[in-house]
């Protein structure tokens, strides 16, 4: 089968079925595996050129709506009659599921069920990791920081950090994406502050950035190590590779 990728994520959910052969082509974001890098490019996430997409006659394309704006790819994929699935998983649970659903549209219904266990087994290794913690400490998250973008009760990093023995501070919030303040986090008082910028390197993130905020003192921190700067790749893409950030938050906090 000739297959598209239109997300990041959705690349890496073809990595980890062991089926990246089957890529003809992939949005401009999608930057793992290393083996994708010379596959043809099809536009930014949001702004994919179908007219592309199109010329490389593909059998299927894993759309996307896990970032708000993918909804005109889904629409022109509907309007050229290409034939599409769109995968939007807000959980752990539902990257499980995609696993499945995915290797079962393009045939490979054994290896789904295969990976999705793998993927189940890992993650309940780390929460028991977690659970035999003496403390669960809290986590602040930081998506964006102008205005303040972070995650609430509806999202994986919520799930991500009690998988790790802690807690995230905006879990009280019934939403995916919270947009707030910083006086709103000093009142949290999180014990670490996790810096994932959506789209940022990591060596763009300086933790001066945050320590120049009016009140940090307030947090006492007693050294810098309370301040992770984070890859985004590994906590902001609901894909498998999830599990690669939450064994390294693990480590990080404990």
């Amino acid at each position: 089968m000739r297959v598209i990728s239109l997300c990041p994520s959705n690349t890496e959910v073809m990595e980890y079925l062991g089926l990246t052969h089957l890529l003809v082509g992939v949005d401009d974001f999608s930057d793992w595996p290393a083996s994708i890098n010379s596959l043809p490019k099809l536009g930014p996430d949001l702004s994919i050129n179908m007219d592309l997409v199109e010329q490389l006659r593909p059998d299927m394309v894993l759309a996307s709506l896990s970032v708000p704006g993918m909804e005109k790819n889904v629409l022109a994929l509907k309007e050229r009659g290409i034939p599409h699935i769109v995968l939007n998983p807000q959980s752990l649970n539902d990257i499980e599921h995609d696993l499945i659903s995915t290797a079962n549209l393009l045939g490979q219904p054994a290896r789904g069920v295969e990976v999705a266990e793998q993927f189940r087994s890992r993650l309940e290794n780390v929460k028991q990791r977690g659970a035999n913690s003496y403390n669960r400490p809290t986590l602040y998250w930081e998506w964006w920081p102008k205005p303040i973008f972070t995650p609430g009760k509806i999202n994986w990093l919520t799930e991500i950090s009690e998988a790790a023995g802690a807690l995230n501070v905006f879990q009280d919030v019934e939403l995916a994406s919270v947009q707030t303040d910083w006086e709103d986090v000093l009142i949290r008082k999180p014990d670490f502050i996790c810096l994932a910028w959506v789209g940022v390197r990591k060596e763009k993130v300086q933790k001066s950035i945050v320590k120049k905020r009016p009140g940090f003192e307030k947090l006492n921190y007693g050294s810098d190590d309370q301040i992770l700067i984070l890859e985004e790749e590994l906590y902001c893409r609901p894909s498998p590779r999830l599990l690669d950030g939450l064994e390294k938050l693990v480590d990080l906090i404990h």
